[in-house]
């Protein structure tokens, strides 16, 4: 990072450079991540499994436990060297995502999917928190947008990989191939071992000073590995019932007193024959997080009450979380919908699905980040704008791509939803990243990724694929889900309102809360 003629910070070569590697731990991150879509109809077959299966393999499996390890993981990205952290967790997740090849059961492959979780859960808070330091506040958004392009890329290629792999390893060998395994198998295998060399070229990059970028340089954390030991103990249970314990009675009651009041939600549930697993899973990860948030208040006051206690922090939160919500379902479904709706073969569905969703989505995220970095300047909660939009523009393209019997119809509706969903997520990123100070950027993003895996990543696909079940429809699924847009544009509008007094009280409302280094 230089400085221009009147002392303004400016993105040299190098951070370019850098983006551009984090560009394609992304696209690795989303490839492991959203391969499993283009191989779900021969894993149900195979290992006889059922929409809601799939739908929890994909999301439930992975969300929670990627939501759950990102808070840790996040407070180790705002403490410890950001490129080692984010270079060992792709050897994890890419480990991970080959094992998912040698599985022979559902619950081998939900244990693998877990794994892969944990992993990529260290790459976006490294990686935001890294982007901020490379580059000024003018040209984070777009940088973020270009980060984030990664997802749709990434989604694309493992479509295409996916496709081409199970279609011709299965006419290869259609009864099994060496050592047993079937195309998805080997699809698996194929995806995830190019990524331990790939974490090798990450462990090369610099490590930038903390808080440049913003003249707020950050010292070292004295003891990094201790907080986020610590940080487990709050957020992993039975440990949370412990560290609610030292922090006073009062705080262990109401701990339990969560515990309760979800495990009989949960209850509930399976009463009404809801599947254990899912909801068990999604229990965990809301009592998780609230044990956190709960742990957090008392340790770190300034960074709760620029997080957890920021109304326009929590609605963008919600807001993007919703997108999610609707965009991860159609991202993993439209390919089995293709497949087994409309007779698609799995190569076409990859190569066309894959290849029009990785440019939409890059087309999408970019020119959306431009454009919010240019509404911003206008208004303080500009970005805000463009995820209200990425709210309701995609419904009736969602709506018209999942009740058509023509392939091309679905191409094209498909394209448009992604291209426009995904506007929000660069600039809902980029606005929670300004509303807290340089040291809580990783805390800021893990919770940002909550709402993307809590709200969306665990219960989207889930839900269309439980309504899937239910009514022996795909359609009538993804279909259910848009009854979410309107509270999906409701917080977008509130986030737009709260965003603009946020930001500008940032500094005085952390000190009011006890912070005090600010340099």
């Amino acid at each position: 990072m230089n400085t221009t003629a009147d002392g303004e910070y400016r993105a040299t070569g190098y951070a370019w450079y850098v983006l551009s590697i984090l560009f394609v731990v992304y696209i690795l991150n989303f490839i492991d991540r959203q391969v499993i879509s283009i191989l779900a109809e021969d894993i149900k077959r195979d290992l006889n499994l059922r929409d809601e299966d799939l739908g929890f393999l994909y999301g439930t499996a992975f969300g929670v436990f990627y939501a759950l390890f990102g808070i840790p993981l996040g407070r180790l990205a705002d403490s410890w060297h950001r490129v080692r952290l984010i270079s060992v967790g792709l050897a994890l997740w890419s480990t991970m995502t080959a094992l998912s090849g040698l599985s022979r059961t559902g619950g081998q492959l939900a244990a693998a999917r877990i794994g892969v979780g944990i992993g990529e859960a260290t790459a976006s808070p490294s990686a935001y928190s890294l982007i901020s330091d490379y580059f000024p506040k003018k040209l984070r958004g777009t940088a973020l947008s270009i980060y984030s392009a990664g997802i749709y890329v990434g989604a694309g290629i493992s479509l295409f990989i996916g496709g081409l792999i199970v279609q011709s390893w299965n006419a290869t060998y259609p009864n099994g191939g060496p050592f047993g395994l079937a195309g998805w198998q080997a699809a698996f295998l194929a995806v995830g071992l190019p990524g331990l060399i790939i974490s090798l070229w990450i462990a090369t990059l610099r490590e930038p000073v903390r808080g440049l970028s913003e003249g707020l340089a950050q010292p070292p954390h004295p003891a990094p590995f201790k907080a986020f030991f610590e940080e487990l103990l709050t957020i992993v249970p039975p440990f949370t019932l412990i560290g609610a314990a030292r922090l006073g009675t009062r705080t262990l009651l109401w701990n339990l007193v969560a515990a309760a009041v979800i495990a009989v939600g949960v209850a509930i549930l399976v009463a009404f024959g809801e599947p254990l697993p899912q909801w068990i899973a999604v229990g965990i990860g809301f009592y998780a997080v609230f044990s956190w948030a709960s742990a957090l208040r008392h340790r770190d006051a300034p960074t709760f009450a620029l997080i957890i206690g920021t109304p326009a922090f929590l609605c963008t939160v919600v807001a993007y979380g919703l997108n999610a919500f609707l965009s991860y379902a159609a991202g993993f479904w439209a390919a089995p919908y293709a497949m087994r709706e409309l007779g698609v073969s799995p190569a076409e569905a990859g190569l066309i699905l894959g290849g029009m969703g990785a440019v939409s989505g890059f087309l999408g995220v970019t020119i959306g980040g431009i454009l919010g970095d240019r509404l911003r300047q206008k208004h303080p909660g500009g970005r805000l704008v463009m995820v209200a939009l990425g709210a309701v523009l995609p419904a009736p393209f969602l709506a018209v791509g999942f009740t058509t019997d023509t392939p091309l119809v679905l191409y094209i509706c498909l394209f448009l939803a992604q291209f426009t969903a995904s506007w929000a997520l660069g600039n809902s990123a980029a606005t929670t990243q300004d509303l807290v100070l340089p040291r809580m950027r990783g805390a800021a993003t893990a919770t940002y990724f909550i709402g993307t895996t809590l709200l969306g990543l665990a219960l989207g696909p889930y839900l269309a694929g439980r309504v899937s079940s239910l009514t022996g429809s795909l359609s009538v699924g993804m279909l259910s889900l848009l009854v979410t847009v309107p509270i999906t544009l409701g917080a977008a509008i509130a986030a737009f309102k709260l965003v603009p007094a946020a930001e500008a009280t940032r500094e005085d409302r952390a000190r009011a809360a006890g912070e005090t280094d600010f340099t």
